[in-house]
C-alpha cells in the first residue's frame, strides 16, 4: 500500500479565468495531463458550483486513476486552487509520474504563491 501523496495550495492564480470556472475545459485538460504523464484515468466526476453574488463559483474535479486519484478544487473569487495527487506504488513506482502531473497542473493555473506537501504513505513490506 506504499504510495506518494502530493498536495498544493495555489494562491493569486493568474490563469485565464475559464480554468477556474469551466468544468468541461478543466476535465479535458486533466484527462490529457493524466495520459501525458503515463497514468491511467478510469473515471471522472466534475461539479460546477452555482454562482453567488460574488460572481461565478468554482469547480470540484476528481479523476479516479488506476493508480489512485487526482482532485482539483477552484475558488475563482479568491483566485485560488487546491490540488491533490495520490498514487499507490503497488507493483511499480509511480512517484515520478505523480510529480509530473502536479507540475503540469500547477503550471496551468500560473500561481504567484504555492504551498506544497509531499507525504510518503504506507510501508514497504517484504514477504
Amino acid at each position: 500500500m506504499q504510495g506518494l501523496h502530493l498536495t498544493a495550495d495555489l494562491h493569486q492564480c493568474r490563469c485565464d479565468p475559464r480554468w477556474l470556472t469551466d468544468a468541461a475545459l478543466l476535465v479535458e485538460h486533466c484527462i490529457q495531463a493524466v495520459q501525458t504523464v503515463g497514468l491511467h484515468a478510469v473515471a471522472q466526476l466534475f461539479h460546477t458550483f452555482p454562482a453567488t453574488d460574488k460572481g461565478p463559483s468554482g469547480v470540484t474535479a476528481t479523476v479516479l486513476l488506476a493508480e489512485s486519484h487526482l482532485c482539483v478544487h477552484t475558488w475563482p473569487e479568491q483566485h485560488a486552487v487546491t490540488l491533490d495527487v495520490y498514487v499507490c506504488n503497488f507493483g511499480a513506482d509511480h512517484s515520478a509520474r505523480a510529480e509530473a502531473l502536479m507540475s503540469r497542473l500547477m503550471a496551468l493555473f500560473e500561481p504567484e504563491h504555492v504551498e506544497q506537501t509531499r507525504l510518503l504513505r504506507g510501508k514497504v513490506t517484504c514477504q
